[in-house]
C-alpha cells in the first residue's frame, strides 16, 4: 500500500484529501490493524479486529478492505481476517531479516547437524531479540521459539550477546529498568546483569540457564564489519547440555557467517 493510496483513503468524493498529519494517522491505524494479529490471533473477525486495535467497527472494516485489497490481509469464506502474502513478500527484503538468514542459512545447518538441538539465530529491535531463524528436530524438546517472535535481551542466550553490543544507552535502560526473574536463573539484580554483559564481551560468548523448563544456551555474535549485527545460538535441555562441545562449535558458526557478511561487502 502507498502512501498516496493511503493517504486518500478517508478522503470523500469532492473533498480535499486529507493533510500529511492525517495522512499519517491513517498509516498509523493501518499498523495497528495488522499489529492486531499474533501467535494467539492469526484468525480474526471484524468484531475482534476493531476491539484489539480501538478503533471504529466502520473505520477498521474499511481499513481491512483496502490491506485486503493489497494483498496485506486475506478475507476467509467465513468473513475472518488473516495476514496476507503479500506482507511475507515484502519482509523476505529486509536486510537484517532474510538477508541476514539467507548467508547464515548454510552454517546454521551445519551446526544443528552437530548438535542436533534448537539452533537460533536473533537480531536486535529496540530492546528485544527478534528471532529470524530457528533450526530444530522433529524429536527436539518442546520449545515455544517462532521466527518473527521476540525474546528478552536480558534472560536468553541471544539476547545478553545483543545487549552486550547495544549502543551504552540502550544497556543503560534495560538496566534501569531491570527486574528479579528477567535474568534467567543466574542474574537476579541488574548489577549482577552489567557484570555478565562485561563477562559477554570480554569471552566472546553468552550462555544463559532457566530452571522451568530447564533448559541451557550458548549464543555467539555475527559481526559485519566492527558492528555485532545479530547472534547465533544452540540451546539444549539442561541435562543434555554439552557445554564443552557447543561453545566451541556457537562461537565457530558465528565466526563463519562474520566472515561471510565481510567477504559480501568487499568490492568484486
Amino acid at each position: 500500500m502507498s502512501a498516496s493510496e493511503l493517504s486518500g483513503a478517508g478522503a470523500r468524493p469532492g473533498e480535499p484529501a486529507p493533510s500529511s498529519g492525517a495522512g499519517e494517522a491513517v498509516i498509523d491505524r493501518a499498523f495497528a490493524v495488522l499489529g492486531a494479529f499474533d501467535t494467539d490471533h492469526r484468525v480474526l473477525p471484524l468484531a475482534a479486529l476493531a476491539r484489539r486495535t480501538g478503533l471504529p467497527r466502520s473505520t477498521a472494516l474499511r481499513l481491512a478492505r483496502k490491506l485486503t485489497g493489497t494483498g496485506a490481509l486475506e478475507r476467509l469464506d467465513d468473513g475472518c481476517y488473516v495476514i496476507g502474502l503479500r506482507l511475507l513478500e515484502i519482509a523476505s527484503l529486509a536486510p537484517r531479516g532474510h538477508g541476514l538468514r539467507a548467508v547464515a542459512m548454510p552454517y546454521l545447518e551445519d551446526l544443528f547437524q552437530v548438535t542436533g538441538q534448537h539452533v537460533l539465530l536473533a537480531v536486535r529491535d529496540g530492546e528485544e531479540a527478534l528471532l529470524v531463524e530457528r533450526l530444530s528436530a522433529h524429536n527436539a524438546s518442546p520449545a515455544s521459539f517462532r521466527v518473527g517472535g521476540r525474546m528478552p535481551l536480558s534472560g536468553t542466550g541471544v539476547g545478553l550477546v545483543l545487549l552486550a553490543h547495544a549502543p551504552v544507552q540502550v544497556q543503560e535502560r534495560v538496566l534501569g529498568h531491570f527486574e528479579p526473574g528477567q535474568g534467567g536463573d543466574a542474574v537476579r539484580t541488574a548489577e549482577e546483569l552489567r557484570r555478565v554483559l562485561a563477562e559477554v564481551r570480554r569471552g566472546g560468548y553468552a550462555t544463559a540457564r532457566q530452571a522451568s523448563p530447564p533448559w541451557t544456551t550458548v549464543a555467539a555474535p555475527v559481526r559485519d564489519g566492527d558492528s555485532v549485527v545479530a547472534a547465533v545460538s544452540v540451546v539444549a535441555p539442561s541435562g543434555d547440555f554439552d557445554t564443552a562441545a557447543y561453545v566451541p562449535a556457537v562461537r565457530a558458526t558465528a565466526r563463519a557467517v562474520s566472515r561471510q557478511m565481510n567477504d559480501l561487502r568487499r568490492p568484486g
